[in-house]
């Protein structure tokens, strides 16, 4: 189970994102008249020619955590990221930033906050063709007036941290793909943001530098512990990359959980579905299986499993054994106890 957030660094409250002609004032009416329902307030609203596509989104985002936002395409995961981040104004519900709410934010705030708390990088990487590597780095620096030698030391410093080094003085024509969203990675780490929006930043990208550059952002995690929205469409990436996980169908939150609790108990078949294909024992983990009964069982056996072991790896270690078998947690102490016909029971594959 993911632990209780007490201080969260975004807070989204009733979230709503409609398009259409005077969409505040009808999304109202349309709640009124369905009492609040969402589901309900948005089948009217698109029988009356409007887009609801973002619908009364609530969740937090915990201090330094990885929170993936996924979905099909249409789902809405990209208008809740921008609604979040600002790019647009949400309709109606509050988000919380630290909690400063900034839907009511001036857009001389907005400025303030992008320029100092938020960083951003995007599927299209948004490089200035006419400036270098360290120049289109640095230039969130020299919107907040720092000087050129200070935004070049910076822009090679945070080069270096993404791998970059050396590269400082190339043109964005020269690098590839995977080199000019390691820039933009950069660029949104310049000014040491609070918060960092990433809208699908790997998608174009072929499947090894899509791997590579995963592996950059988990090693960059560890070290900054950065509280960051991922928005992506590949279920294998929100598993590598998440602590928690949010899955959108049509503008809502069907389901949010840690990847153990969206592979071992996805909420419906749309879930399901997205996880039908993932090898569970590579990505779930023993925590997920493991129970801590009121009398131990006689556990003549210690394979030395721990809670973070994934299911592969901890069948591996005890599949001879017929009894339970302790699971140690990080702290050296007995977390809990599992059997090994649990570990091979969730493995097995669901048939339709």
């Amino acid at each position: 189970m993911s632990k209780p957030i007490t201080s969260p660094a975004i807070s989204c409250k009733g979230v709503w994102q409609v398009y259409g002609a005077n969409a505040r004032e009808e999304l109202k009416r349309a709640l009124a008249e369905t009492g609040k329902n969402a589901r309900d307030a948005a089948k009217l609203l698109r029988e009356r020619g409007l887009v609801p596509a973002v619908q009364d989104v609530t969740f937090d985002v915990a201090e330094g955590e990885v929170f993936v936002i996924m979905g099909l395409s249409g789902s809405g995961k990209s208008t809740l990221i921008r609604a979040i981040s600002r790019l647009i104004a949400g309709t109606v519900g509050s988000i919380l930033i630290n909690g400063e709410d900034i839907l009511t934010a001036s857009k001389q705030r907005l400025i303030e906050l992008r320029r100092n708390k938020l960083g951003m990088v995007f599927q299209h990487f948004g490089l200035f063709p006419h400036m270098t590597v360290a120049e289109n780095v640095g230039f969130p620096l020299k919107m907040q007036g720092l000087a050129s030698r200070q935004r070049r030391a910076r822009a090679i410093e945070v080069l270096d941290l993404v791998g970059l080094a050396g590269r400082e003085d190339a043109y964005p024509r020269e690098l590839s793909g995977g080199q000019r969203q390691r820039v933009g990675i950069a660029r949104a780490l310049a000014v040491n943001p609070d918060l960092w929006f990433l809208d699908e930043p790997y998608s174009a990208l072929d499947p090894l530098i899509r791997r590579q550059l995963q592996d950059e952002f988990l090693r960059i995690q560890a070290g900054l512990q950065k509280t960051s929205v991922f928005i992506t469409h590949d279920i294998t990436e929100a598993l590598k990359l998440a602590d928690r996980i949010a899955i959108m169908r049509d503008g809502i939150v069907v389901q949010i959980g840690t990847p153990d609790e969206i592979i071992v108990n996805p909420v419906d078949d749309y879930v399901r579905e997205f996880t039908r294909d993932v090898p569970k024992g590579r990505y779930s983990h023993v925590s997920s299986m493991m129970n801590l009964p009121e009398i131990l069982p006689n556990m003549p056996d210690d394979p030395k499993i721990d809670t973070d072991m994934t299911i592969d790896d901890a069948l591996a270690s005890c599949m001879a054994l017929y009894q339970p078998v302790p699971v140690w947690g990080r702290d050296g102490k007995m977390a809990g106890v599992v059997h090994p016909g649990q570990l091979a029971s969730a493995l097995q594959v669901e048939r339709s």
